[in-house]
């Protein structure tokens, strides 16, 4: 009944986007391609899936017709009508805006929906590419107000450079802004909130400043994290002759875990959750009980949580997130 799920990119033309997801391979529409959804419930860009006897369905129709042994007997129901994760393939050929994520009990209150804690996996960086991470020590609510009113916010965040491999935890509230030249796999709560502080006077192809939201940005900001490491520390283990796991955020919204293989994995969905794998090099397989899927970079397959024993066969390194228990 179940098969390995493939999706079809919803693809987001931001100003500040470029052309370099054909690094992985990908082939890319006209124009600038600032994000592309990889695995998506979200309204404001629903994934299609593009393979097999369920292609054409949106993915939350899939979880709706086959419920809990698609999703999985150890998550919450809810999530059968609002998919919990959004995977993306960001491409910041320009800097991003200066922003910041409402938690979940501010976007309820405020927005009706979800908050955003997301991750970042560097893919590729230019030499010398930095990204925004949290504001300086010993700034307060007060002192960032008048900063931004002075124009002189860039004097009250922290600065950190960036190496392919790298991980980034962006939890909510940190204020935050990946740099330019930064190529990057995001893992994050099905949100699409976004508080803008500063986007460097820019303006879109209409000629207009995209909307700032100082006032809610400056309610949600947690002043309290200064001082929090940017680097995730990552532990490597080998799991398998010539394959190795390592482990890069762990958090009650996600799991998200690198593999490396250069022979075979064997895996399992046993009917407790689902997975998401995102394919970042190489080429290769999965092979299931009703056959073989062929994968590649720059591809990112759902595996419902029913499929049963799976393998994973190629000269690959992915990238594979998950709901804890």
């Amino acid at each position: 009944m179940f098969y390995p799920l493939k999706f079809k990119p919803v693809y987001k033309d931001y100003l500040w986007g470029g052309r370099n997801l054909e690094k992985l391979g990908r082939d890319l529409p006209e124009g600038k391609v600032a994000e592309s959804w990889e695995v998506s419930g979200h309204p404001d860009g629903l994934s299609i899936i593009s393979s097999g006897e369920c292609k054409g369905l949106s993915l939350p129709g899939f979880f709706q017709k086959f419920g809990q042994a698609a999703l999985g007997s150890a998550l919450p129901q809810k999530y059968l009508h609002e998919f919990p994760l959004l995977v993306k393939l960001i491409d910041a050929n320009n800097k991003l805006s200066v922003q910041v994520h409402p938690t979940d009990d501010y976007a309820q209150k405020h927005e009706g929906g979800y908050g955003k804690n997301e991750m970042w996996y560097i893919i590729d960086a230019k030499p010398g590419a930095s990204l925004i991470y949290d504001v300086t020590p010993g700034m307060n609510q007060e002192k960032f107000a008048q900063a931004i009113k002075q124009g002189t916010i860039g004097q009250c965040l922290q600065s950190v450079e960036v190496s392919p491999g790298d991980v980034i935890d962006i939890p909510a509230g940190l204020v935050h802004g990946i740099g330019e030249g930064i190529l990057l796999a995001e893992i994050q709560q099905s949100s699409n909130l976004t508080y803008r502080i500063y986007d460097y006077d820019r303006v879109d192809a209409q000629g207009k400043k995209r909307p700032l939201h100082v006032e809610k940005a400056l309610e949600v900001i947690d002043f309290n994290s200064q001082g929090r490491v940017a680097k995730k520390e990552q532990l490597k283990e080998e799991i398998a002759p010539g394959c190795t796991k390592t482990e890069l955020v762990a958090n009650k919204y996600f799991v998200v875990e690198l593999y490396d293989i250069k022979t075979k994995l064997p895996q399992a969905a046993r009917g407790q959750r689902f997975f998401i794998y995102t394919f970042l090099t190489g080429q290769g397989s999965i092979s299931y009980e009703g056959g073989d899927v062929p994968i590649k970079a720059a591809e990112s397959v759902l595996i419902p949580a029913s499929l049963g024993q799976y393998t994973i066969e190629g000269d690959l390194k992915f990238i594979k997130s998950f709901l804890p228990n």
